[in-house]
């Protein structure tokens, strides 16, 4: 058990680091928060920044020397990396797992192999590979770059294998999986908080709207059948147990029409889709990340009050400061800005949370809400 008084570490220094860093020093915990931006958001309040790239030597030797347990906010470290730091270091969540979930051929992989069902995929290495389509695949599909994709980013919608070879080649040949499309009804994300000795506490799970390949908004409790909510979580925690995995993890699915499920991606790490955990649960995701990582006995996850998440995307900054009394002026709402200099499109600024009676109530609000910080003629419908 690490006791507050300790340096731990967190590589990455985006939002989610941010959030981290400030539940750790909340808690007592000095941070050293480690990412090449030196002006990255979680440096805010973090004791010590180190702005190096991933596999800087002397980063590696100072964390050694002087951080007790590392942890990481995005999945695509250098497993090299982890496993250096882990020789002597707590290292949480470990390399096998962040390699896993890095790539999406990988991680594809790994879920079939093991009996989980997810879209029909098939792995595109070389321009042959679209080519030599099993019987039966169907366009459209989504191609997606195997690694470096996120929010949409690094993944085309395709009608034909034509169109798969032309992007294929405008990616310059990288490793890509191309996968069915999905004509699903929902998404939902479960995100789980597993032990170093395999204990494992279920936030609620939540259901989720995206836009063009971001997400948008997310509430929970997710309108989903007693039985429904079940399976998922077991599958979820099933897949944890399957990877040997310590940490804050998220599975994403889909829900078809005939009321089955696909396991759409996991991410080893606190997730968009649950920060309404910040004011709706006993414990947040990020409070959970750190009782992991120190482990201590993991926090409960119950649900204080339905809730939705709302992004504030970059967009929103396209003339000027966001009108923020639009939010504050809901004694339901409550506001995070993520502390980043530019204000670009697609990139997000900052979110918010709304407490309400149910999801549905919490959806509508927020879409509202979201509706009213758009510019005339912005309006998302």
């Amino acid at each position: 058990m690490i006791l507050p008084g300790a340096t731990l570490g967190v590589l990455g220094g985006g939002q989610l680091g941010r959030m981290f860093t400030m539940a750790a020093r909340s808690m007592g915990y000095r941070v050293t928060t480690w990412d090449p931006d030196p002006n990255s958001p979680a440096r805010d309040f973090s004791t010590f920044h180190l702005s190096a790239g991933f596999e800087d030597e002397s980063a590696i030797r100072f964390c050694l020397e002087n951080v007790q347990a590392i942890t990481t906010e995005f999945e695509n470290v250098p497993v090299l990396t982890l496993e250096k730091l882990s020789e002597k270091r707590i290292v949480v969540p470990e390399a096998h797992g962040v390699g896993i979930c890095q790539d999406r051929i990988r991680e594809k992989t790994f879920l079939s192999r093991a009996g989980f069902p997810v879209p029909f995929f098939h792995p595109v290495l070389r321009p042959t590979d679209l080519g030599d389509l099993p019987d039966g695949f169907l366009f459209p599909a989504i191609l997606k770059k195997s690694r470096l994709g996120y929010d949409g980013k690094g993944q085309r919608l395709v009608q034909n294998v034509g169109e798969a070879s032309h992007q294929f080649f405008e990616w310059g040949e990288v490793p890509c999986i191309l996968e069915e499309r999905v004509p699903y009804l929902q998404e939902v994300s479960v995100i789980l908080g597993r032990g170093r000795g395999g204990e494992i506490r279920y936030f609620p799970i939540s259901e989720n709207i995206h836009r063009e390949g971001v997400l948008e908004l997310s509430a929970a409790p997710a309108r989903l059948t007693d039985q429904s909510a079940a399976k998922l979580r077991n599958m979820a925690g099933a897949i944890a147990e399957k990877m040997e995995y310590a940490g804050v993890l998220a599975v994403e699915y889909f829900l078809l029409s005939d009321g089955s499920f696909l396991v759409n991606e996991l991410a080893p790490r606190p997730h968009n889709s649950g920060h309404f955990t910040l004011d709706g649960c006993t414990t947040s995701q990020f409070e959970q990340q750190v009782r992991i990582l120190c482990d201590l006995p993991l926090g409960e996850t119950d649900l204080v009050m339905p809730s939705a998440m709302g992004n504030l995307m970059g967009e929103l900054w396209s003339e000027g400061e966001p009108d923020f009394g639009i939010l504050l002026s809901d004694p339901r709402v409550k506001l995070y800005l993520y502390g980043k200099s530019e204000a670009r499109p697609g990139r997000k600024m900052g979110h918010f949370t709304l407490l309400a009676r149910d999801t549905g109530e919490a959806l509508e609000e927020a879409r509202n809400l979201l509706q009213r910080l758009l510019s005339p003629g912005k309006s998302p419908g």
